[in-house]
Parts: structure tokens; C-alpha cells; sequence
């Protein structure tokens, strides 16, 4: 095939593959383009991680970061759609990559296999736009914060447990609100329950990591022009799938907050192995769940 011929039919299979989006005034041609354009970073192929990437990737972002240093297991399958059974003891960026080109192989996958740690966040973070935290832990969520803060990049929040999870966006503007404003600090390690312990409801995540995505993609293309309508920024999205019911809870940016409020802070002044919270310059102490 002719060079010329080859980029025509490139060109096809672009506007017939995100045709719906087109055709949508919100996003036309150009907010496809800035999809295209724009890198995320996912933290966490699991439960949350895997909604989110797949509609990431079918959306057309141009290149998708995945963290994870985990290995698929037979128990993940209940909830981590990006994973099969043949995947069982494989690395889960190795099969994500494979499932997400499968959806679409015009986007630029790249993997990181390995754990995030205050060593090696900055220069993660850095490579990308937008940072989406499918992460599981207090002492990760706390970091990636901080750091995202500290950069400025906006941050997609996501967590579940049992039949509840909750969302919001943290897009860093002069007004929004931080992780810390919500969660000052991690619970006492003797009251947090973890998943493990007390189980998860697969689709829970999935209707949570959708959520992740569409904030992304709002994000994205508000900040690019394209006004698909207000975020969640400074708003606490919370799902109960018992009832099916979802509730908005207002969040406000603490004036005192040591991350968000305060010029000066540093990621790298705080401890995040076994104390997560920020406190006084001279006690930073907190108990990770």
C-alpha cells in the first residue's frame, strides 16, 4: 500500500473509531484530538485500575501509564475485568497491556512494574497529565497526593469497600480542595478494615473505576476548552449498592491544610512507611491501616 493510501485509511479508522465522540458538539474533532494528545498515569491495574483503563484506552487518551508490581491471581478475577484466567501468575501490567491493545491498538501503553515509593513518584508523576489512584492503602494514597500537589497535576480519586465506594477529583486549582483536606489522616490500624478482611462486591468497583474515568476525561477536556460540564472537584461523589442509591457531600479546601494551604511543603520531609499523616514539622505521625 502506497504511503498516501495508508494514511487515508488511518485517517478512516480514526474518525470511524471515535465517531461517537465526534458527533458529540461537547468533544468534536479537536477535544478527540486533545484525548490523543494526553498522557495518564493509573496507579493500581485491579479492581479500580481496570475499569479505568479500558475506557481510558477505548476513549482514545494517547498514552496510558500502568503502575503495578503485583502478579495476577485466581481471587482477582472476581472484580479486576482486565485480567483472565490465563493470566493467573502473569505480571498484571503485562496483561493489561495485552487487553487494552486488543481494545485499541492506537494508544501508547507503557508499564511500570513496580511499587510507587517516595523514591521513584516524582519522576512517575512527571511523565504524565493527569493521575488516576486506584490504589488500595493509605500510605500510597497519601504519597501520590502530596506529590500531585506538589506538581500541580490533577488527581482522579477512586476507593471501595464491601458494597459502598466514592469518587472525587482533585484538580489542583487555586480553590480545589486535597486528600489531606478529606482524610487528615489514616484511621487508627486497630479500626480500618481492609478488603481482605471484609470482602468487596465485584461490580462496586467497576461502577466506581467508570465514575475515575469519566472525571478524567471531563478533566481533560474542560482544561483543554471543551466545557463538558462541572467536575467533582470539591464534591465527594458517595455510591451505596445496597440501595442503589448516590449521594453528593460537599468538601471544602482547608484553609489550614499542611499540603494544599500551606507554601512550602515537601513531599520529601515526610515519612510515608509507617507515618502518613502531616503534622507539625517536628511530629509527622500517623499509624497506616
Amino acid at each position: 500500500m502506497a504511503p498516501s493510501a495508508r494514511l487515508v485509511d488511518e485517517s478512516l479508522d480514526w474518525y470511524n473509531r471515535y465517531a461517537r465522540h465526534i458527533t458529540l458538539d461537547e468533544v468534536g474533532e479537536s477535544g478527540q484530538q486533545v484525548l490523543g494528545d494526553t498522557r495518564v498515569l493509573i496507579i493500581g491495574v485491579g479492581g479500580l485500575g481496570s475499569p479505568v483503563a479500558l475506557y481510558l484506552a477505548a476513549a482514545g487518551v494517547g498514552t496510558l501509564g500502568l503502575v503495578d508490581d503485583d502478579l495476577v491471581s485466581l481471587n482477582n478475577l472476581q472484580r479486576q475485568i482486565l485480567h483472565g484466567t490465563s493470566d493467573v501468575g502473569r505480571p498484571k501490567v503485562d496483561s493489561a497491556l495485552e487487553a487494552l491493545k486488543h481494545i485499541n491498538p492506537q494508544v501508547n501503553i507503557v508499564t511500570h512494574q513496580y511499587r510507587v515509593t517516595p523514591r521513584n513518584v516524582w519522576e512517575l508523576i512527571n511523565e504524565y497529565d493527569l493521575v488516576v489512584d486506584g490504589s488500595d492503602n493509605f500510605a500510597t494514597r497519601f504519597l501520590i497526593n502530596d506529590v500531585c500537589v506538589q506538581a500541580k497535576k490533577p488527581l482522579i480519586f477512586g476507593a471501595v469497600l464491601q458494597f459502598s465506594g466514592q469518587v472525587t477529583a482533585f484538580t489542583q486549582e487555586a480553590d480545589s480542595g486535597c486528600y489531606r483536606c478529606l482524610f487528615p489522616e489514616a484511621p487508627d490500624p486497630r479500626y480500618a478494615t481492609t478488603c481482605v478482611e471484609a470482602g468487596i462486591f465485584g461490580v462496586t468497583t467497576g461502577i466506581i473505576g467508570s465514575l475515575q474515568a469519566a472525571e478524567a476525561l471531563k478533566v481533560i477536556l474542560n482544561d483543554s476548552g471543551h466545557q463538558i460540564g462541572p467536575t467533582l472537584k470539591n464534591r465527594l461523589l458517595m455510591y451505596d449498592g445496597k440501595d442503589s442509591s448516590f449521594r453528593t457531600i460537599k468538601l471544602s479546601k482547608n484553609p489550614n491544610c499542611p499540603v494544599c494551604s500551606i507554601p512550602g511543603f515537601d513531599f520529601r520531609k515526610v515519612t510515608y512507611v509507617d507515618n502518613c499523616a502531616v503534622g507539625s514539622p517536628a511530629n509527622e505521625v500517623a499509624k497506616l491501616a
